[in-house]
């Protein structure tokens, strides 16, 4: 089992490795009542988890949410509010929040606004959830503004990464994953670049890659809980990558829309005279090798305007998270349009590139 701490005023464990939702009732001994709050793929594994509670004597009950990203409305925010006062839960009891970074997300948000603030365990159960939505404390729900506007920074008192339920993640999922790990490496591990290459996959190398990539977030929240410094790194690929989540309504895997914002960061870097045309060329040809998207066709215009909406904008300044030289990243504000149009058209088509979320079976 491989373990690392996340620093700072509370600090906490995540957990990686098969059989880690075993440590449940360890983390919440002595809890009167917990709430376990999953999406419907995930009964049985919420069945599980309400199981090995209610075996170390704590009261848990199972709540299900909407799969996805249609479970971070305030309507389903407000569902959860009520059926918590329904329990009666209290300050001293606790949330579990099972399932993908949707569901994490939204169970961390309610646990931190339920009489201001209750424990919350994530048990996350896709790549994603568990190397980045899960990891950190970063909380939230999405608006028709844009995605995860709406939040609250609540750092758990675990997170339980059992890889054991990657085995039957699908391809599509599994790879879009990914992209947040490869993310890591391109600004602080190159170990994570030269795994990645070696197995584009990332099965061979699943823990390890998922191990580093916690370690530099874990690095990162520990100085930078509330997203002012070097956490803002993290979102490297993030603004173009939300901002075409949100124009899609969502239909595009959050890996997938990130993964087109890694080569437009990269193609904005070179532009800026930061990255030279084979660090930029790196991007693409390794998230090529991954099986991820790195064109995208779309309304240029709509795209910027959501990105003034952005977490990261200040004002009516863009913000971007780049890099100056690979492991190096760097905050590039108000670029000049002209680089922009330039990273822009290297990314854009005239043909969608067709995420793996619309695959045909």
């Amino acid at each position: 089992m491989r373990r690392v701490t996340v620093a700072g005023d509370k600090p906490y464990e995540v957990v990686i490795g098969p059989g880690a939702t075993a440590e449940l009732g360890t983390v919440l001994a002595g809890t009167a009542r917990a709430v376990v709050v999953h999406a419907p793929p995930l009964a049985a594994v919420a069945g599980a988890a309400v199981e090995t509670l209610q075996t170390a004597g704590v009261a848990a009950e199972a709540l299900v949410v909407p799969d996805g990203e249609a479970a971070k409305t305030a309507d389903v925010a407000a569902g959860l509010w009520e059926e918590f006062g329904r329990l009666r839960l209290t300050r001293s009891d606790a949330v579990v929040g099972i399932g993908g970074g949707a569901v994490t997300d939204l169970a961390g948000f309610v646990a931190a606004t339920w009489t201001r603030g209750v424990r919350v365990v994530q048990v996350p159960t896709s790549v994603l959830g568990m190397v980045d939505a899960a990891v950190g404390g970063k909380t939230g729900i999405n608006t028709r503004a844009g995605k995860n506007l709406v939040g609250s920074f609540h750092p758990p008192t675990a997170v339980l990464a059992d890889t054991d339920v990657l085995a039957g993640l699908p391809d599509a999922e599994f790879r879009s994953g990914m992209a947040e790990v490869v993310k890591c490496g391109f600004i602080a591990d190159a170990v994570v670049l030269d795994l990645l290459e070696a197995d584009p996959s990332g099965r061979r190398d699943t823990e390890e890659l998922m191990e580093r990539a916690v370690r530099v977030k874990a690095d990162a929240v520990a100085e930078d809980l509330y997203d002012v410094g070097r956490r803002e790194f993290l979102n490297y690929g993030h603004t173009l990558g939300h901002a075409i989540e949100r124009v899609e309504d969502f239909r595009w895997r959050h890996g997938e829309a990130v993964a087109v914002g890694l080569v437009f960061a990269a193609e904005l870097g070179g532009q800026a005279g930061l990255l030279s045309r084979a660090e930029v060329d790196r991007h693409r040809s390794l998230l090529e090798a991954m099986g991820l998207p790195t064109r995208y066709a779309g309304d240029w215009a709509q795209l910027q305007s959501v990105m003034r909406v952005d977490k990261k904008a200040r004002g009516s300044s863009l913000r971007f998270v780049v890099l100056d030289g690979l492991g190096n990243p760097t905050i590039l504000t108000d670029p000049d349009q002209a680089w922009l149009d330039a990273a822009w058209a290297a990314v854009s088509s005239t043909h969608p590139a067709t995420p793996a979320s619309e695959e045909q079976p």
